[in-house]
């Protein structure tokens, strides 16, 4: 259904781009090489704290598809008291010394974001910061955070070769009317695969020979081609209960249709037994609101509850005025705890939700789809329309 309401607005600090991920400087190590690994840190002093997070390689913008490996992860400080602007650094452990290798400003959530290296020769890296000195507070060194427990994900496909892997399947494959998609339907001839990426098409389907009547509230009467979508999924073969997903996606450029990476409950969407989690959509390039949203749907009895809507301040998390969500690729991701969904663009957070969070196993997908409300907003000359997807991945995590 369309977008109605707005996520919580969450003000981000940009993360730092891969070219100033090279060592600056260095200063003394202060803490034990052999501290136990862990992507989660915790420093309280009498006036201050500080909480370190490394997070999934989930940063990965860029117009060409690139391996998986090879995103960099998202390191999160937050900081309290909030100094807007208070200078951090991060730091990596070279050895026994510490090499600063970045620095970013704290926003006024109390945050400073960074991208950085998960690994280096295949070996998980330690990182730290350092909170600089600011007016009325010492200057405060975080505890270390490992990248090792996300270096072994659980699920990963890159859409290498020319097929699907068998863990796919085809979804919604008959017209259903009466339907808010009654004139569209998935089906294979709208999924190629190649060069190193999924295309999911919404085509015309070359074998109806009459229009489809479009009517209701939210759309505008009239006869057109019957849609066959690209519209896949790993319901059967893979689920998994907590922990990241992520997609690297390069969204279609038109309105009527919209492209979606979601997730829904193993064994159907009923009340009080899980909820859909829709980690992005987007409808279009030249949206009024801009074209991004993310929801959460679930049963409360008979009634649909929907949380979410269109992400504030889209533009914010583009690279450039010369990026755009149909132009280049951009990691969307997910974190699902059992009390609340925290959703990310190349690692930058756009929302959260709380309440209502499924706990029950859910399955990837991936789809572009044309909804009766959307088909009379394209021209039938400007179909096909094309979504990209370079790669997805999954870490587990289960519940605490």
């Amino acid at each position: 259904m369309p977008p109605r309401t707005v996520l919580t607005r969450v003000a981000l600090t940009v993360l730092v781009p891969a070219s100033l991920l090279v060592p600056s400087g260095a200063g003394s190590a202060t803490d034990s090489v052999d501290t136990p690994a862990t992507n989660v840190s915790v420093v309280v002093t009498a006036s201050q704290r500080v909480r370190l997070e490394a997070l999934p390689q989930v940063v990965q913008h860029g117009a060409e598809v690139a391996s998986a490996d090879a995103a960099q992860a998202a390191v999160t400080a937050t900081i309290r008291p909030v100094r807007v602007g208070r200078r951090v650094q991060l730091q990596v452990r070279r050895g026994e010394a510490w090499e600063v290798v970045a620095t970013r400003r704290q926003d006024r959530r109390g945050r400073a974001q960074f991208a950085a290296a998960a690994s280096l020769d295949g070996s998980p890296l330690t990182y730290r910061v350092k909170a600089r000195w600011s007016p009325g507070l010492r200057a405060l060194t975080s505890d270390t955070v490992s990248t090792e427990r996300w270096l072994d994900p659980s699920w990963t496909d890159e859409f290498s070769g020319s097929h699907l892997d068998p863990v796919w399947n085809h979804r919604g494959r008959d017209y259903v009317g009466p339907s808010r998609r009654s004139c569209s339907k998935g089906d294979p001839r709208a999924v190629t695969v190649g060069g190193g990426a999924v295309r999911l098409s919404v085509i015309k389907d070359p074998d109806a020979t009459t229009g489809c009547r479009i009517r209701g509230r939210d759309a505008v009467a009239g006869r057109f081609a019957y849609r066959l979508n690209g519209h896949i999924g790993t319901e059967g073969a893979f689920s998994y209960l907590y922990g990241f997903a992520a997609a690297r996606v390069k969204f279609q450029p038109r309105r009527g249709q919209h492209g979606a990476f979601w997730m829904q409950p193993v064994g159907g969407l009923y009340p009080g037994i899980g909820s859909e989690i829709d980690v992005v959509e987007y409808f279009g390039d030249h949206h009024p609101q801009g074209g991004l949203a993310t929801f959460m749907h679930r049963y409360d009895g008979k009634r649909r509850v929907s949380s979410g809507g269109w992400v504030p301040d889209q533009a914010s998390y583009l690279a450039s005025r010369d990026d755009g969500w149909s132009r280049n690729y951009h990691v969307f991701s997910v974190e699902w705890t059992p009390r609340m969904l925290v959703f990310r663009i190349d690692g930058l957070e756009t929302g959260r939700m709380r309440g209502g969070v499924s706990a029950v196993r859910q399955f990837p997908i991936l789809s572009l789809i044309a909804a009766d409300y959307e088909i009379p907003k394209i021209k039938e000359r400007h179909l096909p329309q094309h979504m990209y997807v370079d790669w997805v991945r999954v870490w587990e995590t289960r519940a605490p």
